[in-house]
């Protein structure tokens, strides 16, 4: 063999050699399994101020190769433009498909949110489910302009949330998800319940007011048409409400504290000056007291019809009331619930 052609053959086979460490390379970096957990999938989340330091912070715990995998982020380009988001990685994917999965697959989320006493209870619940803070989702929820458009009030923002589960992108801004709030309470407030409040004369917001005060009068869902028949009834005579709850909450108001616990109302609470208070001041509240849930909403739209005006607890049935149609035998009822309470020692 020629001189000239033993170069060629050790030309051909170290280009053959630099062709199979090349793949092997590849292969190695790019193609080969890059997962470092047991489970069948692993979630991160990319919030949206993250640059590629903060990724590979989040996400260096689930990978066999980091430093493949950074490398394999760069030469796609990933590193420079960063998404945000909820993303999936399967166990025994490769830098390939990490970097697509998050780069492209952003994963909706679903918020739950129900019984919610302010919007700032509220806001602190979604920032722990979503990206963003509190204080950005009040700023988004109090902001004057956003209040105009809807028609409400920083007294009546929380009667646009309907307790429920959604389904929302988890790097949504407080923007968008507020928005996405009022049309699911438009979808809500179908034709059906819209003439129900308007053949009781009432508005979206007093519906959702007085449905919290029902809700915070009994856990019994089968009881709220009839507790609810008994505020109806009221309204009409344009009597006081005169409801426990709005009275604890006139005093929280009054104290700026939240976290007060109180199980019994003193008759020096009934002269709390508040515009919650129903002792006080004729009508339903100018908000809700807390968030309600859809039955005690629709159980203020299809209130129980009858001649009750008063009601007390039951404590031979307990978690049910006694009601009454008038002051003598109300105040028997309420003889032995008080003479109950003494006995339990239940003083505030």
């Amino acid at each position: 063999m020629s001189n000239l052609k033993k170069i060629i053959v050790l030309i051909l086979l170290g280009g053959l050699m630099v062709m199979a460490a090349f793949s092997y390379f590849v292969y190695s970096n790019v193609f080969s399994p890059n997962t470092f957990f047991q489970n069948n999938e692993a979630h991160i989340y990319i919030p949206r101020s993250s640059n590629f330091s903060d990724v590979l912070e989040e996400i260096a715990p689930l990978l066999e190769d980091v430093k493949s995998f950074e490398m394999v982020a760069h030469k796609k380009g990933y590193s420079s433009n960063i998404k945000s988001g909820h993303f999936m990685i399967r166990k025994g994917m490769n830098n390939n498909q990490i970097i697509n999965s998050i780069r492209i697959k952003n994963i909706p989320v679903k918020v739950k949110f129900n019984n919610q006493e302010r919007i700032e209870n509220l806001a602190g619940s979604l920032s722990r489910q979503l990206d963003a803070d509190s204080l950005s989702f009040l700023k988004a929820v109090f902001n004057d302009a956003f209040l105009k458009k809807n028609n409400i009030t920083k007294e009546t923002a929380l009667c646009i949330f309907i307790p429920n589960t959604y389904e929302v992108y988890w790097d949504i801004t407080p923007e968008d998800f507020i928005k996405k709030m009022v049309e699911e309470s438009n979808k809500f407030w179908n034709e059906e319940r819209l003439a129900k409040s308007q053949k009781i004369n009432l508005s979206k917001s007093q519906i959702i007011s007085l449905a919290a005060i029902v809700q915070k009068e009994t856990i019994k869902i089968d009881e709220r048409p009839r507790v609810a028949g008994v505020y109806i009834n009221r309204i009409k005579k344009g009597m006081l409400l005169q409801a426990d709850p709005t009275v604890i909450y006139s005093k929280k108001l009054k104290e700026n504290n939240f976290d007060l616990q109180i199980k019994r109302v003193l008759y020096e609470d009934l002269v709390i000056d508040s515009p919650y208070n129903t002792y006080k001041y004729i009508g339903i509240p100018p908000g809700p007291i807390s968030m309600p849930d859809i039955s005690s909403i629709d159980a203020v739209l299809n209130y129980e019809t009858h001649n009750y005006y008063f009601f007390v607890a039951d404590v031979t049935n307990f978690g049910y009331h006694k009601f009454a149609k008038n002051l003598t035998q109300h105040n028997r009822y309420k003889k032995e619930y008080t003479h109950w309470v003494s006995q339990q020692k239940i003083y505030r």
